[in-house]
């Protein structure tokens, strides 16, 4: 039998950022993927600009970014557009490029970092008890051959069709609510340019985002198209004939398809299971949480999901008090709940059918999103930079804030945090307190002094001279 740490079932991007960062912080993490290779249509396309500050303190997201498009609007409906120009982060814009490109880029730093990751097995029984929890999988190749690994904890990231889902019984409440959604890559001799755009009538609805690859005669996006007319299971084969006319409608114009590359049918649930933790059993990504495609939220909550608790295991492992892991449910399943309701907001009002809530919609929505205070809510929202988790009474307001854009002398803070652990953030010109093992660093403006989580969020914000971080740090690590 195998024994580590955690095992981590499912390699996609959410796995493979919880196994890095275990491995990163020092524990023994094993992956275990069904999937002999990275899967080569994968849906998502958007890396929000929180995504990409979780990226860059991991030292990916330049190298990511240096062939990728960069969309810094996205026009919905009316001449709404959420703009995201004025995001308080060092990414104001969507970056556009194949998941398979994120899959790979997380993938090679969990090896780096030396998680072990076992390919092409598929996990066929879970059993858990008071001491640990007990995995076995069978090999694609072979399924006669079965390896079990013995681990404290696992992660499940296994996707909406979760097998560990399914072996421990669990419920995946919600409901389907867009059928024969396509997929394509398009090359448009005509392609509108700019940022994201979404074009729609009463009928159908396309969705346009320019890879930013551009060859003589046209350049490449990843388009998604639906049409009310024309409702077919998945399994029905889509043609490039069913993505142009769609697209063309849609859009209400000649794009000048010129290729087609990847095809794909799927359909569209909401869904969330009510725990994340199941006994020694954490849910993660699409495993925890389906939504619609709308917003791109998918990859990106995922991937937040694995940084808010991987070093949460990691430091319970090393002796901090149980009771953390209990945040992590605590702080990532509200935001779960809010990503379905946004993306599920954006779809029902994408597809509305009577012209009168259609009309209604096309006047409000673009002067809402002239208003400074809701344009920036909207845009914080959708690109995760606005998100928060509750404090408890008495705490400072910026605890459960992000601290990426805290002015810093020196390296910014995602660079500092490519090591693992807490920072301390102490005032301008503050002396340094004496903690062996915390890396610190000096703001350059006015703000208090801050204790800053392994994931980027303030866990404390006070004056450092009354040592009072020193108490909130003993509560996230037990030392």
């Amino acid at each position: 039998m195998n024994v580590t740490d955690v095992v981590v079932v499912g390699g996609g991007p959410t796995g493979m950022t919880a196994a890095g960062d275990l491995a990163r912080a020092g524990r023994s993490v094993t992956v275990l993927e069904r999937r002999p290779e990275i899967h080569p249509s994968s849906r998502a396309f958007a890396t929000m600009a929180r995504t990409l500050e979780v990226l860059d303190a991991r030292g990916l997201a330049d190298d990511l970014l240096a062939g990728a498009n960069r969309a810094p609007t996205v026009s919905i409906f009316g001449g709404a557009r959420i703009d995201l120009r004025q995001l308080r982060s060092r990414y104001r814009y969507v970056m556009v490029t194949p998941q398979t490109k994120v899959d790979t880029a997380l993938g090679e730093y969990a090896k780096e970092q030396g998680a072990d990751i076992q390919r092409g097995m598929e996990v066929v029984a879970l059993h858990q008890d008071s001491g640990g929890v007990t995995v076995t999988a069978r090999s694609k190749d072979d399924p006669g051959q079965r390896s079990t690994w013995r681990a404290d904890y696992v992660v499940a990231a296994d996707g909406a069709h979760s097998t560990v889902r399914g072996l421990l019984g669990i419920d995946f409440p919600g409901k389907t609510m867009l059928s024969s959604v396509v997929l394509a890559d398009v090359k448009l001799r005509n392609g509108p340019g700019g940022g994201l755009r979404l074009g729609s009538t009463r009928r159908e609805f396309a969705f346009l985002a320019p890879y930013g690859r551009d060859e003589p005669d046209g350049s490449w996006y990843r388009t998604m198209v639906w049409d009310r007319g024309h409702q077919v299971p998945d399994s029905v084969a889509a043609e490039p004939s069913e993505v142009i006319d769609v697209l063309g409608r849609a859009m209400g114009a000649d794009l000048g398809v010129r290729e087609i590359g990847s095809l794909s049918r799927f359909h569209s649930d909401e869904r969330q299971i009510q725990r994340y933790r199941h006994g020694r059993v954490f849910f993660a990504g699409d495993a925890a949480h389906v939504h619609s495609p709308m917003g791109g939220q998918g990859m990106n909550t995922g991937i937040q999901d694995a940084a808010n608790l991987a070093w949460k295991l990691a430091a319970v492992l090393d002796g901090a008090p149980e009771s953390v892991l209990g945040t992590y449910h605590a702080e990532r399943h509200p935001i779960g709940r809010r990503v379905l309701r946004q993306s599920g907001l954006i779809a029902r009002a994408v597809t509305l059918n009577p012209r009168v809530a259609r009309g209604l919609r096309d006047v409000v929505a673009p002067r809402l999103a002239r208003i400074p205070a809701v344009r920036d809510a909207i845009a914080g929202s959708f690109a995760g930079t606005g998100l928060r988790y509750r404090r408890r009474g008495g705490q400072h307001a910026l605890v459960g804030t992000r601290a990426t854009e805290i002015p810093l002398a020196g390296e910014r803070l995602t660079v500092v945090q490519r090591a693992p652990g807490f920072v301390l953030i102490r005032e301008r010109a503050a002396a340094r307190p004496e903690a062996p093992g915390l890396r610190h660093a000096e703001r350059t403006d006015d703000g208090p002094a801050v204790l800053v989580r392994p994931d980027g969020y303030i866990a404390w914000a006070g004056p450092s001279a009354g040592g009072a971080w020193r108490d909130a740090l003993g509560e996230w690590t037990g030392g």
